[in-house]
């Protein structure tokens, strides 16, 4: 019998999940390359949710996207997709985590977001944000006034209550090792050497605990690696969209 292509299947749909605060403006470069038959969509339910629970963030995503998913996902978004790959491991088909973390929240880091959380609350977003450049971007992209602007005014504009909300879920987030070793589907991880809050060792735990998963570290780049390095990102993506069947390889 002759398979025609109307008797393929279905490729998988492409969902990109935001880092906290941002928006579609992180994955402009990546929206450029990927082919439009996975139909990428940025996954804007994180934002739109008033759920403090990294678990509740990761339900509504499987919910809004139906059928079989890659998820990509950066920095919290990463921590949504692993969530998403633990809930349904039959729908999430291929993983792509760029600069997150599977660790629980360190007490250090929960005073430190529990002291900006309480400047959001009073409306003091640009003290808080404005001197983060320095540990989001590796220092030859901090100096960038464009790419620092584009941060700048999709995290300011988040607002005081989405920071406050989306930083609490990240303080509560579960400790995604747990369930690592069981995720079958190809996965990237992707991490920018310099990368100041969440170092390469937390790229390259997640990637020895997925069976089969590949790590790449970019050289010169911080922790907004879709806007830093964006043609290494892009290679990277389409390598793993290749390997696991869904473009064709070059």
């Amino acid at each position: 019998m002759t398979t025609t292509s109307s008797d393929a299947p279905a490729l998988p749909q492409l969902i990109f999940i935001p880092g906290l605060a941002a928006d579609a403006i992180m994955w402009q470069a990546q929206f450029a390359v990927v082919p439009s038959g996975l139909r990428p969509v940025v996954a804007m339910v994180l934002s739109q949710s008033a759920s403090l629970r990294i678990e509740d963030m990761a339900t509504a995503v499987l919910a809004a996207h139906s059928g079989p998913l890659l998820l990509c996902g950066a920095s919290m978004g990463g921590m949504v997709a692993m969530e998403a790959a633990r809930q349904a491991p039959e729908r999430v088909v291929g993983l792509a985590l760029l600069g997150t973390t599977a660790r629980p929240e360190t007490t250090e880091m929960r005073a430190l977001r529990e002291a900006a959380m309480e400047l959001f609350a009073q409306g003091k977003l640009r003290e808080v944000i404005e001197p983060n450049v320095g540990f989001a971007f590796h220092p030859s992209s901090a100096s960038q006034p464009n790419l620092v602007r584009a941060y700048l005014d999709f995290v300011l504009g988040a607002g005081a209550e989405q920071l406050v909300r989306q930083n609490r879920a990240v303080i509560h987030r579960p400790d995604a090792r747990l369930h690592l070793p069981r995720i079958a589907c190809p996965t990237l991880v992707v991490c920018g050497d310099s990368d100041q809050l969440t170092p390469p060792e937390c790229s390259a735990e997640i990637a020895a605990l997925i069976p089969g998963a590949e790590l790449q570290v970019l050289a010169e780049c911080g922790h907004m690696l879709t806007m830093e390095r964006p043609d290494a990102v892009n290679r990277a993506l389409l390598q793993w969209l290749a390997r696991g069947g869904w473009v064709p390889l070059e």
